[in-house]
């Protein structure tokens, strides 16, 4: 279930910092235009200040100009205030800052990922706070398989799908068996975005390990939705 509260937002001068100057820079950038159309095309889930990709980065790049390596607390602070402000591009922001600096924060940060995850949803920042976020603190530290356990019988099918998304990166270093137990635990699961991460998640481990996606595919192939399957052996 959903915490009843988020995680309490710490006290970071360095936050202040990149607050201050991120909601002075990105506007600057903005276009009405795009943003109705970028709206649009992630189904309303937030409003959009209408930056292309590549503006948006070299904007940040303005904001972040000779600021300090973050701690854990700066992180957290940055995250949930960029996740407080309406528009997506600040969501973004705060993704390719986590991206940057997971590895100065410890396991006990997951319980924020999982805030981000649930929080003005949308396949945009869940895809990659699961495998630039919480797939590097997974990996990390051992220890936090057995929340990723839980997390894939969750009822929000985003905490599910970043369960299933958190090893996409590992290649060699794939708990196989997880991961296979993972796709199959939700293979039955009516969502398009549970069934896709299946076929994805097996498509990219494929890129290592050919020969077990083929085969559990096959295997199993009365119980993964074709989705699932075409995903799967798409590039087999």
């Amino acid at each position: 279930m959903t915490p009843v509260h988020p995680p309490a937002v710490p006290h970071s001068e360095l936050a202040d910092t990149v607050l201050a100057r991120l909601t002075a820079v990105y506007p600057t950038g903005a276009d009405a235009v795009r943003a109705e159309s970028a709206a649009a095309y992630m189904k309303g889930v937030a409003p959009f200040l209408g930056l292309y990709t590549g503006a948006r980065r070299e904007l940040s790049r303005t904001v972040l100009d000779g600021t300090a390596v973050p701690d854990e607390a700066d992180c957290t602070a940055i995250a949930l205030r960029c996740w407080e402000l309406p528009e997506r591009e600040y969501h973004y922001f705060a993704v390719d800052y986590l991206r940057r600096h997971v590895k100065r924060c410890s396991s006990g940060w997951l319980p924020v990922v999982r805030h981000l995850v649930v929080t003005v949803s949308w396949w945009d920042t869940v895809d990659a706070l699961a495998s630039h976020v919480a797939g590097p603190l997974v990996r990390a530290d051992p220890g936090l398989k057995s929340v990723m356990d839980s997390w894939i019988e969750d009822d929000d099918l985003w905490v599910a799908r970043t369960a299933l998304l958190h090893q996409l990166r590992w290649e060699d270093a794939t708990d196989t068996e997880r991961l296979f137990a993972y796709c199959l635990r939700r293979a039955d699961h009516p969502d398009f975005f549970i069934r896709k991460a299946i076929g994805w998640c097996l498509r990219e481990y494929a890129k290592t390990d050919a020969d077990a996606v083929r085969d559990f595919v096959e295997r199993h192939r009365d119980r993964l939705a074709p989705l699932s399957v075409r995903e799967a052996l798409k590039n087999l």
